[in-house]
């Protein structure tokens, strides 16, 4: 019984535990500052800083304009740009520090997921939350981005939630303070948010119904109160601003029409061929080390091996892929089998507890992490998705090993946690380091050997990106500053460059960025509005950082909008035209 130990997750601080927490923080925080150093996703960009300026502005999404995504992303930079001014820096030191102190957070959920069991939880759960000094919420997208909010806010969920299994008395506030974390993710991003809030609030009811005791019921009720009581005023206040109907029209009818996929697509997640032998090795690996035979040296050097051999394979294949994108995909094959023994666990730990009559609430946090994992992957599937999810895998890799001490839980077995939990931690960490740096994940944009380039902007200060992007958005800014007056109606396609936010202008059309998520429009309806909005400029992007044409119908919008403008110049990547008298 050497590795297990009844110790509660308490929350005090060691000075060791604020130095591992300082250099996860400023690990985490230099590399987002490093990637940000040398890459600017122009697109994602402007609908972030565009977006988030017309609202500083004082215009209502929803209800001014149509907007596909929930608000507190963009209200929290808007926030920023009202408090400090226009200034990208302020962005990217944002999502430095949200970053840095999300992987804090992971840490110290997976510290005190792990204590209750292993005598080795401090050490174990550094290694397991090292890996996100390179594979944290902003780490892969280092710009602020309403996912990697999503999850930053997750975690400060879990970490509310998990504060109350405790054996102590848990407060009333901080069951309040859970209560109201659980409705927040919804407002960052609806497909992470609403089935992580509908589990967990689906979790408290089944506690409910079958816990008998008084003292645990009245924090349930706290907690299902201020959920309900957070939710309620929020719809009361969208109500009030942009109008709830809009809100829901926008948010979920529109957005599900556009970005929600089939089941076979959800499916897919789990189509990994390698899980045929994974799962296997992993089963006889248990059944060796159980065994009798796990005394011998050779077994559990067998049985350790069998353990960590879909890492030992991920790190091999480092070495035979050169390609980055096959290097990325061998990373992200390990999801397939991280979720479905965290599925597993979870199943098999709750149905044990029903049995026992021991259900509580710290058997159910690995569920409401799943969903809101599953509910993530809705949007993109495994490879677009994952991006901000690494803190989550890392919590399903505690639950695993806390679990997997119960079924090793024999002298003999010792040494096999601390080592697997170095080999996953190296494998997450030089291979996750990698798919990081190389920018895999963001090949949707042209990241090519092109020169390293800066804004001179002020506004845009801190930006740089590799290409002619930056210099010749600059040349338009120059030429808009000198020749379009301050207040004239601009329509810029397809809207990839964060104009408005370096300008200063306000936005005088209601779509910004023109693609199928985001723009509800017609080709005739965008004429229509260009002529009711008194638009009197367009600008044409010609050659754009994105690989394909966001613009489904790009001929058919701009041969509409050519009967209404003329070109006035021509710069070197945009045809800037104005409204015929």
């Amino acid at each position: 019984m050497e590795q297990r130990i009844e110790l509660s997750a308490t929350t005090g601080w060691s000075r060791r535990d604020v130095l591992a927490a300082t250099l996860l923080f400023l690990a985490t925080a230099a590399f987002v500052l490093w990637q940000n150093s040398r890459l600017a996703i122009i697109w994602d960009l402007s609908y972030l800083l565009d977006s988030s300026a017309r609202m500083a502005l004082g215009q209502h999404p929803y209800r001014d304009f149509p907007f596909v995504h929930p608000p507190l992303t963009f209200l929290l930079q808007a926030a920023i740009l009202r408090l400090t001014g226009r200034v990208y820096f302020h962005q990217i030191l944002y999502a430095a520090a949200a970053g840095a102190f999300a992987t804090v957070l992971t840490w110290r959920i997976a510290l005190h997921i792990l204590r209750p069991r292993i005598v080795i939880a401090w050490p174990v759960s550094l290694l397991l939350a090292a890996p996100l000094t390179v594979l944290g919420i902003y780490s892969i997208f280092p710009h602020p981005f309403y996912d990697c909010d999503a999850i930053l806010s997750i975690l400060i969920a879990l970490l509310l939630l998990q504060g109350l299994t405790t054996p102590a008395q848990p407060s009333h506030l901080r069951a309040s303070a859970a209560g109201v974390a659980l409705v927040v993710p919804l407002f960052f991003k609806q497909n992470i948010g609403l089935p992580f809030l509908l589990i967990a609030l689906a979790c408290i009811l089944l506690l409910l119904a079958v816990n008998r005791r008084q003292r645990h019921n009245a924090h349930l009720l706290t907690i299902l109160a201020a959920a309900l009581t957070t939710l309620l005023a929020a719809a009361l206040l969208l109500h009030l601003t942009a109008g709830l109907g809009n809100y829901y029209h926008w948010t979920v009818q529109f957005a599900a029409q556009r970005r929600l996929p089939g089941l076979h697509n959800m499916l897919t997640v789990f189509a990994e061929s390698a899980l045929l032998w994974q799962l296997p090795a992993i089963a006889a690996a248990l059944l060796l080390l159980r065994s009798r035979a796990a005394a011998r040296a050779w077994v559990r050097a067998l049985g350790f091996a069998l353990l960590a051999s879909p890492f030992l394979w991920t790190l091999l294949l480092l070495v035979l892929h050169t390609d980055t994108d096959d290097r990325a995909d061998d990373l992200i094959a390990l999801w397939p089998l991280v979720l479905a023994l965290a599925a597993a666990s979870a199943l098999v730990s709750l149905l044990l507890a029903l049995k026992r009559s021991s259900l509580n609430l710290r058997t159910l946090l690995p569920v409401m992490t799943l969903a809101a994992i599953i509910g993530t992957l809705l949007s993109q599937q495994l490879w677009g998705s994952t991006y901000a999810l690494w803190p989550l895998l890392v919590l399903l890799l505690a639950e695993l090993f806390a679990s997997l001490t119960t079924h090793l839980d024999t002298p003999n077995t010792t040494p096999i946690l601390p080592a697997l939990a170095l080999t996953v931690a190296a494998t997450l960490l030089v291979c996750g380091g990698l798919y990081a740096v190389s920018a895999e994940r963001l090949t949707y944009v042209q990241l090519d050997d092109a020169p390293l380039e800066r804004s001179t902007q002020p506004a845009l200060r801190g930006m740089a990106t590799r290409g002619p992007w930056l210099p010749s958005f600059d040349q338009l800014l120059r030429f808009a500053a000198a020749e379009i007056p301050q207040d004239d109606g601009i329509l810029l396609l397809p809207g990839e460059d964060p104009f408005y936010f370096a300008t200063g202008r306000t936005p005088r059309f209601p779509v910004l960025l023109f693609d199928n998520t985001t723009d509800p429009y017609s080709p005739a309806q965008i004429a229509a509005v260009a002529r009711t909005n008194n638009i009197r400029w367009l600008i044409i992007k010609r050659s754009l950082q994105l690989n394909a044409d966001p613009m489904p119908q790009r001929d058919a919008t701009l041969q509409l909008l050519a009967q209404q403008f003329t070109l006035y110049r021509r710069l070197d990547n945009y045809d800037v035209y104005r409204r015929n008298p």
